[in-house]
């Protein structure tokens, strides 16, 4: 690995050694810049943050624990993270802990084994480029999340303009609605529509699954709800139209459960069809029931719905 754009910046008081130490990696096939003090190399970093630093320990006026923590405290993330070896002549613990304290990645110790010091440019090169491709698939991601945020958001608000927001007025009865999917979008939806006969036709249906997907079928399920009744005249016929109408869309890709209530608020007489599991009332014994599970949309062809009457 090379730095063919920014190059290597070595950093080292006495001429000889930094020239050195350039011609051998320059001879490696790194491009290498120079400077001679502390003062220079903080310069020449922030004009062009080099790929790599090279830095002498100890140098007069600003020494190479300077140098690095400078460095790491600079508020542009470019230079912050360049990575930093430290060249000391110090040999043993207390010299490794003083170097990696001041903020060094790594630290070769003098006299410099070419090899040895290639090896670690390598490794803090390859360092370096794992973690711009990380923080570049950070960002794509975080530019990903906004994205789905955004269009999420624009989905709630669609779904919820599905929702009738208020309810019908009907003399002699109390009508309400509630709705609050568990995420940002869901799989149900209910409405009301007056039927052909002046009835009034109270629809619910939930669709498989969560989150978007399932959010567009409660818009195809609202649109067969509005065919199905301008078109039929009873609950049984409404339900099986967009049964019918959901499966030749469809197929067994997709299913919901659904029922609908046709109620004549003169009489209170109701009629409710289920597609999949409802509750019911029985005004007689004024107990709740449950009527048993019935088939949901999709699942098979089509064939008498259950229905019941209520007075």
């Amino acid at each position: 690995m090379t730095c063919a754009e920014n190059p290597i910046l070595v950093v080292d008081d006495d001429r000889a050694s930094r020239r050195l130490l350039a011609r051998t990696l320059t001879a490696a096939g790194y491009a290498c810049a120079e400077a001679e003090s502390g003062e220079e190399a903080l310069e020449l970093v922030r004009k062009q943050p080099p790929c790599l630093l090279l830095l002498d320990y100890d140098m007069p006026g600003l020494d190479g624990a300077d140098v690095s923590k400078q460095i790491r405290a600079d508020p542009s993330p470019a230079v912050a993270r360049i990575p930093t070896i430290m060249l000391t002549g110090h040999g043993g613990e207390e010299s490794e802990v003083l170097c990696l304290q001041a903020g060094a990645d790594d630290f070769v110790t003098k006299p410099i084994h070419p090899e040895v010091l290639r090896a670690r440019i390598e490794t803090q090169l390859r360092l370096r480029s794992m973690r711009e491709q990380l923080l570049k698939q950070n960002e794509e991601l975080e530019a990903w999340r906004g994205n789905l945020e955004q269009d999420l958001d624009a989905a709630q608000r669609t779904q919820r303009s599905l929702i009738p927001a208020t309810p019908p007025v009907l003399p002699g009865w109390e009508i309400a609605g509630f709705y609050r999917p568990v995420i940002q979008v869901g799989g149900d939806i209910y409405g009301w529509l007056r039927m052909r006969d002046g009835r009034m036709l109270f629809w619910i249906a939930d669709a498989t699954g969560h989150g978007a997907a399932a959010a567009l079928l409660t818009t195809l399920a609202k649109l067969l709800f509005h065919h199905a009744n301008a078109e039929n005249e009873t609950p049984a016929e409404i339900m099986r139209a967009v049964d019918r109408d959901f499966r030749s869309i469809l197929g067994a890709r997709s299913f919901m459960t659904a029922m609908c209530v046709a109620l004549d608020p003169q009489s209170g007489a109701s009629r409710i069809v289920g597609a999949g599991r409802c509750w019911w009332h029985d005004t007689t014994d004024k107990q709740n029931q449950s009527l048993p599970p019935r088939r949901r949309w999709g699942w098979s062809p089509a064939r008498a719905l259950p229905r019941r009457q209520c007075d």
